[in-house]
């Protein structure tokens, strides 16, 4: 699988980002979908995840609530729609990819720079 993130920037605080990773290669139905971001001088995070087939989600703490991933099965693609963001939200951020079954994200996109100011 094939990762290509896109949609980073710059925003102000309180606003809203929406992030999106294009998906080619294999079949998508058993792979999980995943958000991960990296801060400055920290360790990469989880973000939030999606199953392909059925489109369950889940989400970390800091994610809840404020942003949303979805999936567009005729794109191929997977989207981090991210609301009332915060200056804590500024981080490098990256899609992923792992088989259902798996615990390990085998494949990684490229990451995107989000920024957000205070």
């Amino acid at each position: 699988v094939q990762l290509q993130a896109s949609g980073g920037g710059l925003v102000q605080a309180g606003g809203s980002l929406r992030l999106s990773c294009a998906a080619s290669g294999r079949t998508l139905s058993s792979y999980i979908m995943g958000w991960f971001r990296q801060a400055p001088g920290m360790e990469r995070e989880f973000v939030a995840s999606i199953r392909w087939s059925v489109g369950s989600t889940a989400y970390a703490d800091s994610a809840e609530g404020r942003f949303t991933i979805s999936r567009d099965n005729r794109k191929r693609t997977v989207a981090l729609q991210m609301n009332s963001l915060k200056p804590e939200d500024t981080a490098v951020y990256y899609c992923a990819a792992k088989a259902f079954y798996s615990d390990t994200y085998l494949f990684w996109g490229q990451g995107t720079l989000v920024t957000v100011s205070s």
